[in-house]
C-alpha cells in the first residue's frame, strides 16, 4: 500500500453531518472527501436551518453538495447564495448541470435577481417536445454532413452544447439522433452475435469488403469527421504545396510519396507515455489515415543517458493499444551516418563551428541574463580548423562538454531559436544500438527536420512549444540543400489536477507515494489501461476536444464523462453489491433455487446473457434499505415493496434484525409477492443471491477505488499537495455468478481479435532493421486482465486488476469458467457512474 493511502472513511465526523441533510452513506462519504467543497458544504449546512432540518429529499441533497462544489471556482455574495438554496429547495433547479449554469449566473447578476431571466439561462421549467427534438437533430445531421454510424458519439456532444438543447434530458437526445442516424444511414450494423456468450467490449465493425482489423485505424480516423476537415487540421496544406529552396526537392518528394500524406509520431524513448501523447498518436496516425497516407513511428533515440529498452517497448504497445499500426517503425539512430555527414557538409558551407565554451559561457553568449547574445569566440575559427576538431569529437579526442559542434545562425534574429544552437556534444554512454561506435551525438534541434526529410515527412505536427523552432527548422533544411517539410504547431492537451512530467512522477514512485508508473491514480497511458480505461474512449475523448492551436487544460470530470458514455453501451452488466445487508424470503422453502437468465446489457443484445440463481437466501446493498420512510424514498423500507432487477417477482418488507450491540440492521426478512395480482414496484434494485452449489456469490477480495491524487487543480508534484485518502481499498464486495464465463470470454476475444491484427500488422508494416532490439508488433501487447470490464449494476464501472490471479484465463476455452482453489480476484473502479438528478432514488 503507498504512503497516500486509505483512511477509515466511515470514521470522519464530516460524514455524519452530511448523512443529516438526506445523503445516502456512499455519497455522504464521497463528499467529506473533498479537500475544497467539504468545508463549504458543512458552513451550508450549519448557516441554512432549512438545510439542515433534515426535511431534504436526497435528489435536493445532491444538489446542494453539487452547489458545494461549483462555489469552489466562484465568487458569489451570501444574498445570492442565500438566493441559489432557495431555488433548489423550491425544486426550480433539478439537476448539477442546472446548479452550475445558476451559479455563473449569479457570478454577474446580483440580488434582486430578474427570476425570469434567471430561469431561462438555468433551465428553469424548459421543455421540448419529441417532435421538435428530432427536427433540430435531423437538421444538424444534414447541416453537418455527417458521414454515418461512426459519428454517433460526436454528435450527440455536440447538440447537447448548442444552446436549443443544452437543458434536453441527455437521453432524450441520445434516443433521437439515433432515430435520425437509423432514417439517414438505416440500422446500425452489429457484430455478430455469439449465441449467449458475453462479449469483451463492442468494437468497431468493419465496412463492408474490408477485414475486422482493418476497420480499427479507419473508424479511428472517422470518430469524428470535422476534427481533420475543419479548423487547424483542415487548414493544413497539401502535400508538395510546402516552401522549398529548389523545385527538385519538391519534385523527388512527390516522387517517394506520390502525393499522399505522411506523417510521424518521434517520441523519446526516455519515460512511458501520458494522457498528452494519446493527442499526438491521435492527431499524426489519424491525420495520416483518414488521407490514407502513412505513419511512422520513429524512436527519437540520440540521447543514450536517458534511454532504456522498456520504454522503446511499451511506447510501441501504446501506440497499438490506442488501435493504431505504425507503417515503419525507424530510429533517429538509423541516420546518424547520414547526419555526420550533413554535420561535416555545414561545417564546408560555413555555416557550424566547433565551440569549446563551458555550459556557463555559452548561456552568457546566448543572451541568458542580457537578453541579446553575442559572437562566441570560436564563432570564426576557420574552417579547417572546425573540421579537424569535429573530427576529434568524433573520435573520443575530447570528454563531455569539453567541445560542441553549434550551427552558425544568425545572432541579430530576435528568435533565440537562431542563436547558434548546438548540433553536436560529446557522450561518453554506449548507445542501445549502435553501442560504441559513436562519442557524439546530435541534438534535437538538428536531428529532427533532417530525418523529417530523409523519411519524406508531408505534415511534421507538433505541440506549439515549437513554434519558435520552426526557423531553425527550416533554416537547417535550406543550409545544407534537402527537402524542406512544413513544421505546423497544434496546442498541447493538459487535464487538470495531475502531472506529466516524468522527473516529478519518478520522485512519487521512488518515494513510495503510489505503487509504479501504471497506478491507476495517474494519467500515464499505461496507468489508465490498467485503471480500465478503454483505449476507444480515450479516443473518442481527444477527437471531440477538436485539434486548435490553443493549448486545452481540461478537467478530469470531463474525460471521466466521456468515458462513462463510451462504456454506456459496450460493458456488460453485472448485479454487484459493494456493503452487504443479508435478506432472507421468508414465504420460500430453505431449498428454492430458480434459475434467472437475465440479458448482460438491456439495449445492446449482442452481448449475451447470463445465467444466477435466485433463493431464499440474498443479499442487497445496505443503501437501499432505511428504516424511516419518506415520500422521495423509494427503496426498501418498513411498508415499502421493491422490485429486484431480473427476478421474477418483487418483495415486500416483513421485519429486521439487528445487532444488540451496535443497532446496525444485520438482517432484514421480507415477502416475496408471487401470489395474487403483482404489485408494481416504484424501483428495483440489485442483489445477489446465496447459492454456493452454483458458486454464488463471486467474493471479490480487493476492489479498488481510485480518488484523485493531488488536492489543487495544478498541482507542482509536492507530496505535501497529495491526497491522504486517494486510494480506497473495499474488501468483501460481491458480485454475481455470471463472473467467471464473463471473465473468460472477455479474454478469449480480445486474444482473438489481437491475433489477426497483430498478423495483418506483420505483413503490412515494415522496419528498416531486423535486429533484436527492434520492438515488433505481439498479441500480447494488446491483451491484458483489463479487457474483462463490465458495469456493477447501479454501483459502477470496474476492470479487472493485474494482481488478481484467476485460474480459468488460462485454462483450456472449452472448460466452463469457475472459482479454483488459490484465485484472487481484484476489481479497479473505472469511474463512477453518470449521476443522473432526474431519476427516483
Amino acid at each position: 500500500m503507498s504512503k497516500a493511502a486509505k483512511l477509515d472513511p466511515a470514521a470522519d465526523p464530516l460524514v455524519s453531518l452530511f448523512k443529516s441533510i438526506g445523503l445516502a452513506q456512499a455519497k455522504a462519504q464521497e463528499a467529506a472527501k473533498s479537500p475544497k467543497s467539504a468545508p463549504i458544504l458543512k458552513n451550508i449546512i450549519e448557516s441554512y436551518p432549512t438545510v439542515s432540518s433534515g426535511k431534504l429529499s436526497e435528489k435536493q441533497a445532491g444538489l446542494i453538495v453539487a452547489l458545494a462544489g461549483a462555489l469552489v471556482k466562484a465568487t458569489i455574495d451570501t444574498a445570492e447564495r442565500d438566493y441559489l438554496i432557495a431555488t433548489i429547495l423550491e425544486d426550480r433547479l433539478k439537476s448539477v448541470d442546472q446548479v452550475t449554469a445558476a451559479v455563473k449566473f449569479t457570478e454577474s447578476h446580483k440580488v434582486p435577481i430578474d427570476d425570469a431571466e434567471f430561469d431561462k439561462e438555468c433551465g428553469v421549467g424548459f421543455s421540448i417536445t419529441s417532435e421538435e427534438l428530432h427536427n433540430q437533430v435531423t437538421k444538424y445531421v444534414s447541416l453537418k454532413e455527417v458521414a454515418g454510424w461512426a459519428n454517433l458519439g460526436a454528435v450527440i456532444s455536440a447538440l447537447r452544447a448548442t444552446p436549443e438543447l443544452r437543458w434536453a434530458h441527455p437521453v432524450d437526445v441520445k434516443n433521437a439522433v439515433e432515430k435520425a442516424f437509423t432514417e439517414s444511414f438505416g440500422a446500425k450494423e452489429a457484430a455478430k452475435p455469439k449465441g449467449k456468450e458475453p462479449k469483451k467490449d463492442a468494437k468497431p465493425v468493419a465496412a463492408k469488403g474490408k477485414p475486422a482489423e482493418a476497420a480499427i485505424n479507419s473508424d479511428v480516423a472517422m470518430t469524428r469527421k470535422s476534427v481533420f476537415e475543419e479548423g487547424f487540421l483542415g487548414s493544413l496544406h497539401k502535400p508538395g504545396e510546402n516552401p522549398q529552396a529548389h523545385p527538385k526537392h519538391r519534385e523527388a518528394h512527390l516522387a517517394v510519396t506520390r502525393g499522399n500524406v505522411w506523417t510521424r509520431f518521434p517520441p523519446e524513448p526516455n519515460g512511458y507515455l501520458h494522457i498528452g501523447h494519446s493527442k499526438a498518436i491521435f492527431v499524426n496516425f489519424g491525420f495520416a489515415a483518414y488521407h490514407n497516407g502513412k505513419c511512422y513511428l520513429r524512436y527519437d533515440d540520440t540521447n543514450p543517458e536517458k534511454e532504456e529498452a522498456k520504454y522503446f517497448e511499451s511506447i510501441l504497445e501504446m501506440v497499438r493499444w490506442l488501435g493504431f499500426e505504425p507503417w515503419k517503425i525507424t530510429y533517429s539512430s538509423d541516420y546518424f551516418d547520414e547526419l555526420y555527414d550533413l554535420a561535416v557538409e555545414l561545417i564546408k558551407r560555413d555555416k557550424a563551428y566547433v565551440c569549446h565554451c563551458t555550459q556557463e559561457e555559452i548561456k552568457a553568449d546566448r543572451g541568458e541574463k542580457r537578453g541579446q547574445p553575442r559572437p562566441c569566440i570560436h564563432r570564426n575559427r576557420p574552417i579547417s580548423e572546425s573540421l579537424i576538431e569535429f573530427e576529434g569529437m568524433k573520435n573520443g579526442k575530447y570528454r563531455p562538454k569539453e567541445a560542441n559542434l553549434r550551427m552558425k545562425q544568425d545572432l541579430e534574429d530576435g528568435n533565440p531559436q537562431m542563436w547558434d544552437l548546438t548540433a553536436y556534444r560529446v557522450l561518453d554512454t554506449p548507445h542501445h544500438r549502435t553501442h560504441d561506435k559513436w562519442k557524439i551525438y546530435p541534438t534535437y534541434d538538428f536531428t529532427h527536420c533532417l530525418v523529417d526529410s530523409f523519411e519524406n515527412i508531408s505534415h511534421s505536427l507538433c505541440t506549439t512549444e515549437f513554434i519558435a523552432s520552426r526557423q531553425s527548422y527550416e533554416w537547417l533544411c535550406d543550409a545544407v540543400d534537402v527537402y524542406r517539410p512544413r513544421q505546423s504547431e497544434y496546442g498541447r492537451l493538459n487535464l487538470e489536477g495531475t502531472i506529466m512530467s516524468k522527473r516529478k512522477i519518478h520522485a512519487l514512485v521512488t518515494g513510495g507515494y503510489v505503487n509504479g508508473w501504471d497506478d491507476p491514480r495517474l494519467y500515464s497511458l499505461i496507468a489508465l489501461r490498467r485503471r480500465g480505461i478503454p483505449p476507444g474512449a480515450i479516443i473518442s475523448f481527444v477527437s471531440t476536444l477538436g485539434v486548435s492551436t490553443a493549448a486545452s487544460n481540461i478537467e478530469i470530470s470531463r474525460f471521466e464523462q466521456t468515458v462513462r458514455q463510451y462504456l454506456e453501451n459496450t460493458a456488460p452488466r453485472l448485479l454487484m453489491v459493494m456493503k452487504t445487508l443479508r435478506v432472507t424470503i421468508e414465504n420460500l422453502p430453505e431449498d428454492y433455487v430458480l434459475t434467472v437468465e437475465k440479458p448482460l446489457h438491456p439495449k445492446v443484445p449482442e452481448l449475451g446473457t447470463s445465467s444466477i440463481p435466485f433463493t431464499r437466501n440474498i443479499y442487497i446493498e445496505s443503501d437501499d434499505f432505511r428504516l424511516e420512510d419518506s415520500k422521495d424514498y423509494f427503496r426498501l423500507a418498513p411498508g415499502k415493496t421493491v422490485g429486484l432487477f431480473g427476478a421474477p417477482y418483487p418483495v415486500t418488507y416483513v421485519s429486521h434484525k439487528t445487532d444488540l450491540t451496535t443497532g446496525e440492521v444485520v438482517e432484514v426478512v421480507v415477502k416475496l409477492e408471487n401470489e395474487g395480482a403483482a404489485k408494481k414496484p416504484k424501483a428495483f434494485i440489485q442483489w445477489v443471491a446465496n447459492h454456493p452449489a452454483s458458486g454464488s456469490p463471486v467474493r471479490v477480495d480487493e476492489t479498488r477505488i481510485f480518488h484523485r491524487l493531488f488536492k489543487s487543480d495544478r498541482p507542482s508534484g509536492d507530496v505535501s499537495d497529495l491526497q491522504p485518502d486517494s486510494l480506497e481499498v473495499v474488501k468483501g464486495a460481491l458480485v454475481e455468478v455470471g463472473f467467471w464465463a464473463l471473465a473468460k470470454c472477455s479474454l478469449i476475444d480480445a486474444r482473438r481479435e489481437a491475433a489477426v491484427r497483430t498478423e495483418k500488422a506483420t505483413q503490412d508494416n515494415k522496419t528498416t532493421t531486423t535486429a533484436s532490439d527492434t520492438p515488433h508488433a505481439t498479441s500480447e501487447q494488446l491483451v491484458g486482465k483489463e479487457c474483462v470490464r463490465f458495469q456493477g449494476l447501479r454501483v459502477a464501472y470496474f476492470a479487472l486488476d493485474k494482481d488478481s490471479q484467476l485460474a480459468c484465463l488460462d485454462e483450456p476455452d472449452s472448460v466452463k469458467a469457475s472459482r479454483k482453489q488459490g484465485d484472487y480476484v481484484v476489481l479497479n473502479r473505472i469511474v463512477s457512474l453518470k449521476e443522473d438528478s432526474g431519476k427516483a432514488v
